[in-house]
């Protein structure tokens, strides 16, 4: 009987969120939003400079997916990475993208896939391996959703070409780098109050 309780006590830790886990979420949620905004625009301009192969633009798609792999990397509850990433879009939105509410729906499907892969790993798991996958995972939610409704039209090579590069993007910058930055954080103990900020994350 006491295992058992014990065994609840520990769920409802890793689950119920605290105060702490709302506001540094919410952080993070906004500033990858402004974050969003400066990058679209930027994408926008940039975008001559990739004409003669399209598909290699992008290779600055990492950006928009870190977020949700920092946000569930920090907190370390359900739904962290689906939180920080959905309302880092909506920000975006609400700032004006050039992409208009359709951002939303991206921020969706990039905060589902890396909460997938963690809820994979049942929320214990945080090596770099995992969190590679976790930006992986953004990376080809998003790239699919680009097929879907901008670049249909495209000849399979230059799909398959845009796919795997996103997908790069996704585990280098939002993976790779992500797990990088929680981890030198952790290291400073501006994450005391977390899981991540006690004991870093390790390879």
């Amino acid at each position: 009987m006491a295992t058992v309780d014990v065994e609840r006590r520990s769920l409802r830790a890793l689950t119920r969120w605290r105060t702490v886990d709302i506001v540094v979420a919410s952080v993070i949620a906004v500033a990858g939003g402004v974050v969003f905004w400066a990058w679209s625009q930027l994408w926008v301009t940039t975008g001559s400079a990739f004409a003669a192969f399209p598909p290699s633009q992008a290779v600055m798609y990492g950006i928009w997916l870190a977020p949700g792999v920092i946000g569930g990397l920090i907190i370390r509850k359900p739904g962290a990475a689906l939180y920080t990433e959905l309302v880092a879009a909506i920000i975006e939105a609400l700032l004006g993208s050039a992409w208009g509410l359709s951002v939303v729906f991206y921020g969706l499907a990039q905060g589902v896939a890396p909460e997938l892969v963690f809820a994979l790993f049942r929320y214990r798991s945080w090596r770099l391996p995992v969190c590679l996958l976790g930006g992986l995972a953004a990376g080809a939610a998003a790239a699919c959703l680009d097929l879907v409704y901008y670049y249909g039209a495209w000849r399979t090579d230059w799909k398959l070409a845009y796919i795997a590069i996103v997908a790069t993007s996704a585990a280098i910058v939002a993976g790779l780098g992500g797990w990088s930055l929680v981890r030198a954080l952790g290291r400073t103990g501006v994450l005391q109050p977390f899981p991540s900020g006690r004991r870093a994350p390790v390879a």
